[in-house]
């Protein structure tokens, strides 16, 4: 179905933050989250105005997760080497790992929940290995291609589950729907909002995947790596001194 004229001018119109502005949202968001459940669910009584503080925390914070896949795809079509982009994302999972626990569990290590750079690795590790098998089966049907790769999810699905990946088979699904509708973001969205339907308020995050104009913007990479494990580690040992 080629894409009505209304509808592509609304988009354009709606394209305003670039790669780099999405990003930054997206840690903000993440940031709040965290805030919210490192420093406010401890001392929250059912009531009041930090009971509502926490409420919109939890709501700004369900943006930061699917700003984060649709830009994990975006890369993988844009980066100059998939081979380093994926090994970026495992070394930073393991930096990140004691910052994790210390975080969730006021643990040095806890090998059931493994944090969310490993999961965009195994995303990204699934998006390239279906895609590399298109590119092999174009003279075969298409449809055996989609077996094929209906196939490879639901093996990683069960592998993000077994290994305690975070948002496990959630962020597996989404990162697949992104990819398969990757020039038609739009339809990617109600399959993504399925596949997590228990965050309603995730709608914010997929909606402003829309407003991305395909530019890269001003980035700074070791920032952008480093913000995810500082900032965990932070919060991880403010919870250990409030014993929270």
């Amino acid at each position: 179905m080629t894409q009505t004229f209304p509808e592509k001018k609304f988009l354009e119109k709606i394209r305003i933050f670039s790669n780099a502005q999405l990003k930054y949202i997206a840690f903000l968001s993440m940031l709040l989250d965290h805030v919210n459940k490192a420093l406010i669910y401890p001392y929250l009584s059912g009531s009041g105005s930090l009971q509502i503080l926490s409420n919109l925390f939890d709501i700004l914070g369900r943006i930061a997760f699917p700003l984060f896949i649709f830009l994990l795809v975006e890369g993988y079509f844009k980066t100059h080497s998939r081979k380093k982009y994926l090994m970026n994302l495992l070394v930073f999972g393991v930096i990140s790992e004691v910052p994790f626990d210390l975080f969730t569990t006021r643990q040095l290590y806890d090998p059931n929940w493994n944090n969310i750079m490993f999961t965009l690795a195994a995303v990204l590790a699934m998006i390239w290995g279906i895609d590399t098998l298109k590119r092999r089966m174009e003279n075969l049907p298409k449809a055996l291609w989609y077996l094929a790769s209906f196939l490879i999810v639901g093996i990683m699905c069960l592998l993000a589950m077994i290994l305690g990946l975070d948002y496990e088979h959630h962020a597996i699904l989404i990162g697949y729907f992104m990819y398969i509708f990757h020039e038609r973001y739009v339809l990617s969205i109600p399959f993504s909002y399925v596949s997590m339907y228990k965050e309603p308020w995730a709608l914010l995050g997929f909606g402003l995947t829309l407003t991305y104009n395909g530019e890269r913007g001003c980035q700074n990479k070791i920032f952008n790596y480093c913000f995810y494990p500082v900032h965990l580690l932070i919060l991880g040992l403010i919870r250990m001194y409030l014993g929270v």
